[in-house]
C-alpha cells in the first residue's frame, strides 16, 4: 500500500489510517523540536533543526536575521538564547491535521543579554505566539507565525504601555 497520500485532498487523507499516522508523526516531530528548544542548548537545537527541518524551509514570519531557510532558524535561536538564556516555550495547544501542525505557545524568559538593540534589563517577560507548520515527507517545509513582540517590548520597557 502506498503510504504517501499527498495525491488525496486533505479532507480524505485524515480519514485514512495512513493519514492518521502522518498526523501523529508530524505532531511527534514538532514536539521533538520543541523539546530541543527548551533544552536551552544551541547545539542541541541546531542538531534538531538539521534532523527535522528542510534546509530550504519557507519561513513566513518576519525574522531579525539575513539568513534564509534552516540557517535562519538556527540564527534566531542563537539570538533568543543569548538574550534570554532561561527561555522556555510552553505549548498550550497543539492541533494537527494531515500535513499541518498548529501550536499556541506561551514564552517566558529573563532578559539577560542584548536583544533587538536593547541592553539587558534583568526583567522577566511572558508573551504569546502562534505557529502553523507544514510538513512534507516528515520534515518541516513551511513555517508561519505570529509573535507578540509588542507585549515583549512593553515588558522590557522599550515601548511605553
Amino acid at each position: 500500500m502506498n503510504d504517501n497520500l499527498s495525491y488525496l485532498p486533505r479532507e480524505l487523507r485524515r480519514h485514512t489510517s495512513a493519514g492518521a499516522a502522518e498526523t501523529a508523526s508530524n505532531k511527534a516531530t514538532f514536539t521533538r523540536l520543541q523539546d530541543a528548544v527548551n533544552s536551552g542548548d544551541v547545539e542541541i537545537i541546531s542538531k534538531a533543526i538539521d534532523e527535522v527541518v528542510d534546509p530550504n524551509v519557507r519561513i513566513g514570519t518576519p525574522l531579525p536575521v539575513d539568513a534564509t531557510g534552516a540557517q535562519a532558524l538556527k540564527q534566531v535561536w542563537t539570538i533568543l538564547l543569548r538574550a534570554y538564556p532561561d527561555l522556555h516555550v510552553t505549548v498550550e495547544d497543539l492541533i494537527a491535521d494531515a500535513d499541518k501542525v498548529v501550536a499556541r505557545n506561551t514564552v517566558t524568559g529573563t532578559h539577560q543579554g542584548e536583544y533587538m538593540g536593547s541592553p539587558p534589563t534583568g526583567k522577566s517577560v511572558t508573551y504569546n505566539e502562534i505557529f502553523i507548520v507544514r510538513f512534507v515527507k516528515g520534515r518541516i517545509a513551511e513555517i508561519w507565525g505570529v509573535v507578540d513582540v509588542l507585549s515583549q517590548m512593553r515588558q522590557l520597557g522599550v515601548i511605553q504601555a
